[in-house]
């Protein structure tokens, strides 16, 4: 109900008060049964007229109470949906918070094992697995392989007989300071200390090329940071002035060491991948070459066999053509000696040809 009609009924409510203080003072003043009767009929008028009134602020009222109990249940239903609305986000925010909370502290556990060499080992080692695992086909490379006594590496793949050493490194303590730090002396102080890692990561490798043991003449040196062998062949370690293309060349030249990171390793393992399927189809076309020579020997053999065959059933036909020639001849001379006609006649059989066999 708004302020204008509490207003409205106000004024009506003291104007009716008024008109009947007035009839009564006028009732005192009027002594004459005319005069009463006339005042009479007024305040009937006036009842009327007020009925009337009454009656017409009832349905506006209710009119207008109806209006605003409408409204009232819109906005509820508004206000509720909107309640509600609100606590579904309250709730994914919730969640999204615990989550963000549970990375968070996700992350300070990997930084945490970042910062220990010993897990640090591991992480790069279980990463170097999975490159394996996602490209190279099962039994094709060996894990923690022992290449002879006190050389035992990550990784070896097997390629025909050979193996390609594989070792994960991760010098990362002196290349954060280095790019952290902002003194002059103190980078040129990592410096040294950065690349005497590197040199030593390089040299610890280049140990397990033993071509004796049955390795070939090089190994691959696995850096699981993407951003250290980044700065490696983009030639500068962040901005401090370490030539990454002399340990390249280090690596490469001098120690036969193939520093790859992950991206690249998993390129270079497709490539293994197609060599060792070329491998396979080599190995299965020598061994179809020697089976099949190895049934041209059977049927070289096959054939002296089967001619002597044909030379015996020769030697067997001529045997029999001869003992039915002497048949015939006995018969001839019973026939001189009794006299009569021959009874026997020689059948004579064709020798086998050895050209035919």
């Amino acid at each position: 109900m708004d302020g204008t009609l509490v207003a409205v009924i106000v004024i009506l409510m003291i104007g009716f008060g008024a008109v009947v203080l007035f009839m009564s003072m006028k009732l005192k003043e009027l002594k004459s049964d005319s005069a009463t009767q006339l005042l009479k009929q007024d305040i009937n008028t006036v009842n009327d007229s007020l009925q009337k009134l009454n009656d017409g602020l009832k349905d506006h009222l209710t009119s207008r109470l109806d209006k605003t109990q409408e409204a009232m249940a819109k906005q509820y239903e508004s206000s509720t949906k909107i309640i509600r609305d609100v606590t579904q986000k309250l709730e994914k925010l919730e969640s999204t918070n615990t989550r963000v909370g549970d990375i968070a502290t996700e992350l300070k556990t990997l930084q945490n094992v970042l910062q220990n060499p010993k897990q640090r080992g591991v992480l790069g080692e279980f990463y170097l697995d999975q490159i394996l695992q996602n490209v190279l086909p099962p039994g094709s490379y060996h894990l923690q392989h022992k290449i002879a006594d006190g050389y035992v590496v990550d990784a070896a793949i097997d390629l025909d007989g050979k193996l390609l050493p594989i070792d994960s490194k991760f010098s990362l303590e002196n290349y954060n300071r280095l790019i952290e730090t902002k003194s002059q002396a103190e980078r040129e102080r990592l410096e040294k200390a950065f690349k005497d890692d590197l040199k030593k990561r390089i040299d610890e490798t280049a140990k397990y090329i033993q071509p004796k043991k049955g390795t070939l003449d090089y190994a691959m040196m696995f850096i699981p940071s993407e951003a250290i062998y980044y700065d490696l062949l983009a030639n500068k370690v962040g901005a401090s002035g370490v030539n990454g293309r002399d340990f390249m060349q280090y690596a490469t030249v001098d120690k036969h060491v193939v520093i790859v990171g992950p991206s690249n390793l998993s390129a270079m393992l497709q490539v293994i991948v197609q060599g060792l399927k070329s491998l396979e189809i080599q190995k299965d076309t020598d061994i179809i070459r020697k089976n099949i020579e190895q049934l041209q020997k059977h049927l070289v053999a096959y054939d002296g066999y089967f001619k002597r065959v044909g030379n015996s059933l020769g030697a067997t036909v001529g045997h029999y053509n001869n003992a039915s020639k002497e048949l015939g001849k006995i018969d001839k001379d019973i026939v001189k000696i009794g006299g009569g006609d021959t009874v026997l006649e020689s059948q004579l059989l064709d020798k086998p040809s050895t050209d035919d066999v």
